[in-house]
């Protein structure tokens, strides 16, 4: 006891040195958490956004599909699948796709036609939230088409426009119909903006002459389930399909998540080792400045490992008053970088491997945010205090009153 109210006196009697040594710590803890917060949300949304807008977390195929994207390579028996995942907890949606010209005014383009539930579709993807002008798709105007970005800057199109469709039906007859543009989308992904044509279910079938069937099933997993659970389960939910992950989908991406997360890594333990060098300077200079004082201490019958004790119960409550600190100025930062992010819309958003991520960065405020960097300012102070904790400890009372 008589130890603790010597350091916390200790701390108190040289202000500028406590504050040089807890600013340090306090600069520390703040960098570590806010960087990682930030770094740790973006990524987060980049995974979010792949999932979310288009690929979902799962997809159901037939079997040769992927290898050979065919009109007529479907899903069949539609419905009893949707009914055996919703039951099991998933949301899921039936898509159609196709190819084809489509024409506007004087120009023409290559067109990726998706037809869609609209009720179903809404559960698994926020493409209907992404519109920049317009309404999404109403199944009462089966006529009524949104379509991508860029698509609809190349044909000149805007709300309200005819949209000529141009294909091959199943039945080997041409499939064309006239469409009304009621909604154009913002920025989703490079193939959407670029080229995609969304229709009604209805719509779709009735264009290309497809009563039955869906070309691919977008699943969304239940929350307490992991993407490797829920690919087992809806792997025994669809036998003699091809199921797989949104990584197994776009493995480029996945490959790039995890290679950033792995950077991210290093530039933390970089920015540690840094902060480190700062935290161990700060207490260098606070114990060697007092060398004489500790020399005084052990000449008056003060043992070493009392002296040790001394040191290290004064790091301990200055990294204390550095956590609170550090919390303080903190805190209300990671919560204006949850709720508002930095806009980097003017830099004309971020697109990585044809998937455009949201303009807005803002921080993950998880727990792992606080206590990594909280644990990490620990580990670093204790470390940095050793040396000259022992140095002080194990000089000679003669020697420390020479010191200068």
């Amino acid at each position: 006891m008589g130890i603790l109210k010597m350091a916390w006196r200790n701390i108190g009697r040289n202000r500028r040195r406590t504050a040089v040594t807890v600013g340090a710590m306090t600069l520390g803890l703040f960098a570590m958490v806010v960087y990682m917060a930030m770094m740790e949300g973006m990524l987060n949304d980049m995974e979010e956004t792949i999932v979310e807008i288009d690929l979902g977390d799962l997809q159901i195929h037939a079997p040769t599909y992927l290898d050979d994207p065919s009109l007529y390579t479907v899903v069949d028996d539609v419905d009893a699948l949707l009914g055996g995942l919703d039951a099991a907890g998933f949301r899921a949606s039936a898509r159609l796709v196709g190819a084809g010209l489509a024409a506007a005014h004087d120009s023409a383009a290559g067109a990726s036609l998706r037809g869609v539930n609209v009720e179903d579709d809404a559960r698994v993807s926020v493409i209907p939230t992404r519109l920049a002008e317009g309404a999404w798709l109403d199944d009462g105007d089966p006529f009524g088409v949104v379509v991508g970005r860029r698509l609809a800057r190349s044909l000149n199109l805007a709300l309200g426009d005819e949209l000529v469709v141009l294909s091959q039906a199943t039945d080997g007859g041409i499939a064309n119909d006239l469409y009304t543009v009621r909604g154009i989308l913002g920025t989703v992904s490079d193939g959407v903006d670029r080229a995609a044509v969304f229709l009604t279910e209805g719509a779709f079938r009735e264009l290309f002459f497809m009563p039955s069937g869906a070309h691919e099933i977008v699943v969304r997993k239940p929350d307490e389930l992991d993407l490797d659970g829920a690919l087992e389960a809806a792997q025994g939910l669809a036998p003699g399909l091809d199921t797989r992950s949104w990584r197994s989908l776009v493995p480029t991406i996945a490959t790039y998540l995890d290679s950033a997360r792995a950077a991210m890594g290093i530039i933390s333990a970089v920015v540690y080792i840094v902060i480190a060098i700062l935290i161990l300077n700060a207490m260098l200079m606070a114990v060697f400045e007092r060398i004489r004082e500790f020399g005084i201490l052990k000449a008056l019958g003060v043992e070493p490992r009392q002296v040790l004790a001394l040191i290290f119960v004064e790091s301990a409550l200055q990294t204390g008053l550095a956590l609170v600190a550090g919390m303080i100025l903190t805190v209300p930062m990671l919560w204006y970088l949850s709720e508002f992010g930095i806009d980097t819309g003017a830099l004309g958003g971020v697109t990585v491997m044809g998937s455009t991520f949201a303009t807005v960065w803002r921080a993950s405020a998880s727990s792992a945010a606080f206590v990594i960097p909280t644990m990490t300012l620990v580990v670093l102070v204790l470390l940095a205090v050793i040396y000259p904790a022992l140095k002080a400890a194990r000089i000679s009372p003669v020697e420390a009153m020479r010191h200068q």
